[in-house]
């Protein structure tokens, strides 16, 4: 949990597995925030003036920078939010290493479109939007930040960016690299918690991107609406995964392992719910229940770490009283379910569950994987689409032509077939009903940062 302490001003980050301080940093005061965006105004000025590929140039050089203090960040984030180590630093690396390309595809996404007719000639251009407000949450705390600064600021905005409070020190830390080689005033971190983020999003700021909880981007949403903000909102999930009866059980439970344990399930496209079709439940059961006793809870630094910690009480609190709920309603523990001390939750497979169950309705965020079976393909999709979320999901299954019909009919934004539900490179990271409003990544995606303008003339 991390701690505000009101007289001084300072804000803690706590490392979950241990609760010690990892380190503190002034809060910004929220009667600062609107002369913070004015500063970000007269900076875009100069910044919006450059083209996208000048932007593109003054910012390539961060991506060595960032590669050489990879560990350094991957390890400070590791003591933030307890990701395993090894994790962490692959996201530090993963940054750095695709900086370059991203920059190249933003660049590309937002280049001139002409479109001409018999009489007109008309120039598409990519213009900024003016200042964007970045609230990242805390669970890919490198990634989600680079995700949200690359595309404004290429687009020409101007950025004051707003970790979440949990992972704030890791976030200023990439923001003072980029800052080595941005103009002043292009690129700003906020430090804080939820007072902060309402702040900027009431201030004089034309765009917000915002990724967390569904209930956040609801009242984001309602305090953009006077003024007719701009929003990018990726909200949350209850991701399903379909096993039909023909599938690879092998490969269908070690994925279900795998992408509902990972980051100890504190991940927006973690699997949730499992649906699988009656005849091969047990075997299906049995299948994760081995892969799950494979895997090695314990302190992210430790050698050999697959699942760490919840990242605070709060968040441990509230998977125990879901998994202890469902219990209680009926449901039958498979794995996991047993006390751990601190802020650790067991990677636990529950069967026998229903969608009366809070479980099955709202997002967990924790290592719970809840396996309810299936007579038909009709009603997998029934159960699959029977949420108000809409992010990932996936389905497995042999034949290939059946596992797609059932895909194209789960209601989500992204859907895997024998995979999880990421695309190719190029593909934007999109939800659909509650799960997002707007979208980010790939050329589509980039280009919802920048405004659209039509310039014509007559030929």
């Amino acid at each position: 949990m991390r701690d505000l302490e009101p007289a001084s001003g300072l804000l803690h980050s706590i490392d979950p597995a241990t609760g010690e301080t990892v380190g503190s940093l002034p809060r910004t005061p929220t009667d600062a925030i609107p002369r913070l965006v004015f500063q970000a105004r007269e900076a875009q000025r100069g910044w919006g003036a450059l083209s996208h590929g000048q932007r593109a140039e003054v910012l390539r050089p961060a991506a060595a920078r960032l590669k050489a203090e990879a560990r350094r960040l991957g390890e400070l984030a590791s003591r933030e939010m307890g990701k395993p180590l090894p994790e962490a630093v692959g996201e530090a690396n993963y940054c750095a290493d695709g900086f370059a390309a991203e920059l190249d595809e933003i660049v590309a996404a937002l280049a001139d479109i002409v479109r001409e007719d018999a009489r007109t000639q008309s120039t598409l251009r990519h213009a900024p939007l003016g200042v964007c407000a970045a609230i990242t949450p805390w669970n890919f705390p490198l990634l989600m930040p680079q995700q949200s600064v690359l595309p404004a600021l290429v687009a020409g905005n101007t950025v004051l960016l707003k970790p979440s409070e949990e992972t704030t020190l890791v976030a200023v830390e990439y923001t003072r690299i980029l800052n080595e080689f941005l103009p002043a005033g292009v690129l700003t971190p906020v430090v804080g918690d939820g007072a902060q983020g309402r702040a900027l999003v009431l201030a004089d700021v034309d765009l917000i991107v915002f990724t967390g909880s569904r209930e956040t981007g609801k009242r984001i949403m309602a305090d953009a609406a006077p003024s007719l903000k701009r929003v990018i909102l990726e909200l949350g999930g209850k991701d399903p995964l379909v096993v039909l009866d023909d599938a690879d059980l092998e490969a269908a439970a070690a994925f279900a392992v795998r992408n509902s344990f990972r980051n100890a399930g504190q991940v927006c496209v973690s699997t949730e719910r499992i649906y699988v079709a009656r005849s091969v439940r047990e075997e299906f059961l049995r299948k994760m229940a081995d892969n799950t006793a494979a895997l090695r809870q314990g302190h992210p630094r430790e050698q050999g770490t697959t699942v760490g910690p919840m990242v605070n009480a709060r968040q441990k609190a509230k998977v125990v009283a879901q998994i202890d709920a469902a219990v209680s309603a009926g449901a039958t523990l498979i794995a996991g379910g047993e006390p751990r001390d601190g802020n650790f939750v067991a990677p636990t497979i529950l069967s026998d569950v229903d969608h009366a169950m809070e479980i099955m309705r709202e997002e967990t965020f924790g290592p719970v994987a809840c396996v309810q079976a299936f007579d038909s393909d009709d009603a997998a999709v029934r159960l699959a689409n029977d949420t108000p979320f809409g992010l990932g999901a996936a389905v497995f299954g042999r034949d290939l032509a059946r596992a797609a019909s059932v895909a194209e009919r789960i209601h989500a934004g992204m859907v895997g077939i024998n995979q999880g539900c990421g695309g190719a490179d190029g593909c934007p990271w999109v939800g659909v009903k509650e799960s997002g409003y707007g979208f980010h990544s790939g050329p589509e995606g980039h280009r919802q940062f920048a405004q659209v303008r039509v310039i014509s003339r007559a030929r």
